[in-house]
């Protein structure tokens, strides 16, 4: 998985079909998405339940991108190496989740995963600073995590930080909540590279109709180079 920082959309298939997830994600990629983002929730870190690490070990071999995982829970620490196992390529862990986050970031470079650092709307772009060397990846959530199709909370100023902090690290900024062709040109704008959008790309679409998947994302990719 090599680092750039062209544009990458990457579908949250917590709004997919949920008995159909095989043809779902060869949908999204075939039309165009760039990764795959799995939206995991404990019920007790976020207010929703979604998946496990034997859905991510299911679904792995339909995914030919990079399988994108969030993880909305806590404790974190002690699943990490389940969700590496299961084949995700990028784990992602709340810096709210628990005290050592710190300690978090190593325990997935350790296994072989991309690191992820993900900032709730209420935390200051300032909390990563002395986490930086240890991410791949912070995910700026644009919305307050737990459900997907909630209205976007506008996060520039933070993103704008982040990416002026990062400098020429390799470091991913993605953005995750309310993604859609008029909120994603002010977060590219802002500095980011990686937009996760859920219910944008599979709206009006199914695996019978996936090039209305492929129509939601060229809006986004349009929107976002003019």
């Amino acid at each position: 998985m090599s680092f750039d920082r062209t544009l990458k959309i990457a579908p949250s298939i917590l709004s997919a079909d949920f008995a159909n997830f095989g043809r779902e994600i060869e949908a999204i990629e075939a039309q165009g998405a760039d990764w795959v983002h799995v939206d995991v929730m404990d019920g007790h870190f976020v207010p929703n339940l979604t998946f496990g690490p034997q859905l991510c070990r299911a679904i792995r071999p339909h995914i030919k991108t990079v399988m994108d995982v969030h993880l909305m829970i806590a404790p974190v620490d002690p699943y990490i190496e389940a969700y590496a196992d299961a084949g995700a390529d990028v784990i992602t862990a709340h810096i709210e989740a628990g005290p050592h986050i710190h300690r978090t970031l190593q325990a997935i470079r350790a296994t072989g995963a991309k690191a992820g650092v993900a900032l709730n709307p209420g935390t200051p772009a300032d909390a990563v600073a002395h986490l930086l060397d240890l991410c791949d990846l912070v995910c700026v959530m644009t919305v307050n995590p737990g459900f997907g199709g909630q209205s976007f909370i506008d996060m520039t100023d933070k993103v704008r930080q982040l990416r002026a902090m990062i400098g020429d690290r390799p470091i991913h900024i993605e953005i995750d909540g309310g993604m859609d062709p008029k909120t994603a040109p002010l977060m590219t704008a802002a500095g980011a590279d990686v937009l996760v959008a859920g219910s944008a790309v599979f709206k009006g679409g199914s695996v019978t109709t996936p090039e209305v998947y492929g129509a939601n994302m060229k809006a986004i990719r349009d929107a976002v180079t003019g």
